[in-house]
């Protein structure tokens, strides 16, 4: 939960159209050009059969034998191995349905990966991918829903103590019906300690284009050792929205949650608990929660890299010659810093649907880590802006390589476009530039005031 800055932030949810039968199911990807692939399951199999047992354990009851109560979260829900809660659809999907009996007890299902070592290996990056449609529920027929694809660190399995220490990435997590997926990190110690605990690190989005529980959409981790810092970064549908790097961390935590053995992956949907009820602003779920409506996972797979990476977008654009890092010439999302200060983020209107950053004002700055111009120098710069600033209120966005205090290389004038969700794209020249940087975009007004909203920005030749 965030205080709104200066200006009200009004919020508007849209809710999805009906679901249309079950979704076509998918088979796994075929495996990206410079990986290879380490592990799937696309739960092909009869209808109403369990997922596999040489891949899956399923879990049960309501926490692990000498663990937390209610798995450490307070969810409610008891987990079972029934296949009214577990089961194959016999159309390549798994089905996770929480139900509720008749005498008001509920039950669901939870599964995890009998494989704990997934990571990467020095020098390469990690890729964990789900195809997942989440219960197509919303409104107060969702209250305390809370669907997730996860991974804990191998560590956890026989300890059940010794978290966060050890690691969590929860590369989606979705409550209460909210058209929005959630990433997080947790780490270090608890309460609070670097992870900020018990939320943890994360961000969220709006799934784009259709919301989360109407249709199908591709959540994927990328922890990426083939860079300095390292760094581990979420995506929905291949659009990057939160990232974190390792020096934004102690040695011992970053350790502590890497160098073990790997990580475990999850599937659940729990019923209430510390998240939903946290977004609720009270106890879930309530009498108008409505029984049976299931998550539905078409696939996961994970894949390894052993050189560096190229645009992490999963249709690549093409990467500069001269080295690894983040396409300069491709769209970067604003949303998808590695570091800001005085902005926060909302849901845009602009094409595409998902997040733009906001509250912008003088000496706010955001951080793009390892921008790769290769070796054409770049000569332009566009971004996508809005502006509702009144009373002649207008400022610059300013593009340092490196350091935030370093010369700018070029900027751009922004005044009011008609409205805070009034885009539109303002390009500026700048100084060539060639390699690999760290971008900083810092904003300059004479004025206090709030002078622009950014949605994207790339460069061009």
């Amino acid at each position: 939960m965030f205080t709104v800055r200066r200006r009200l932030l009004v919020a508007a949810v849209v809710a999805a159209t009906a679901l249309f039968g079950v979704p076509a199911a998918a088979s796994v990807p075929s495996t990206p050009s410079g990986w290879s692939l380490v592990w799937a399951d696309d739960f092909t199999g009869s209808a109403g059969s369990l997922p596999s047992s040489s891949n899956w354990i399923i879990d049960t009851g309501y926490g692990y034998s000498g663990g937390p109560s209610n798995w450490g979260t307070g969810e409610i829900q008891q987990y079972t191995s029934s296949t009214q809660n577990l089961s194959l659809d016999g159309s390549g999907n798994l089905r996770i349905t929480p139900i509720k009996s008749s005498s008001g007890a509920w039950t669901s299902g939870r599964i995890e990966t009998r494989r704990a070592d997934f990571k990467p290996s020095p020098g390469g990056i990690l890729r964990i991918e789900g195809r997942i449609q989440m219960p197509n529920v919303t409104g107060a027929s969702a209250m305390g829903y809370w669907p997730a694809f996860w991974s804990l660190g191998a560590p956890y399995r026989g300890n059940y103590w010794n978290w966060p220490g050890i690691g969590e990435l929860d590369i989606m997590e979705n409550v209460n019906g909210v058209n929005a997926v959630w990433g997080t990190l947790h780490c270090g110690v608890n309460p609070g300690g670097p992870c900020n605990e018990t939320n943890g690190l994360g961000a969220s989005r709006a799934c784009p284009n259709s919301s989360c529980q109407s249709a199908f959409h591709t959540y994927r981790l990328e922890w990426d050792t083939s860079i300095s810092p390292n760094q581990i970064r979420w995506y929905v549908d291949g659009i990057q929205f939160f990232s974190v790097t390792q020096n934004q961390f102690d040695s011992t935590t970053w350790s502590n949650m890497t160098s073990h053995n790997g990580y475990f992956l999850l599937l659940n949907v729990a019923i209430g608990g510390a998240f939903p009820n946290g977004v609720a602003g009270y106890g879930t779920p309530t009498s108008s929660t409505v029984s049976g409506k299931p998550m539905l996972v078409d696939y996961v797979a994970v894949w390894h890299s052993g050189g560096g990476t190229t645009n992490p977008s999963p249709t690549p654009t093409p990467t500069p010659t001269g080295g690894s890092g983040v396409n300069a010439r491709s769209t970067i999302q604003a949303e998808a810093y590695q570091a800001q200060s005085g902005t926060q983020l909302e849901t845009t209107t602009d094409s595409g649907g998902g997040q733009n950053v906001a509250y912008i004002s003088n000496g706010d700055y955001l951080r793009f880590d390892n921008v790769n111009f290769g070796t054409t120098a770049a000569r332009q710069f566009k971004a996508r802006v809005a502006s509702g600033a009144t009373g002649g209120i207008s400022g610059l966005i300013q593009v340092r390589l490196d350091s935030p205090t370093a010369t700018p290389v070029g900027d751009l004038s922004v005044g009011n476009t008609g409205g805070w969700q009034t885009w539109k794209t303002i390009p500026a020249n700048i100084s060539g530039v060639t390699g690999t940087h760290t971008v900083y975009l810092t904003f300059s007004s004479g004025q206090p005031a709030d002078f622009v909203n950014l949605n994207w920005l790339t460069f061009a030749n």
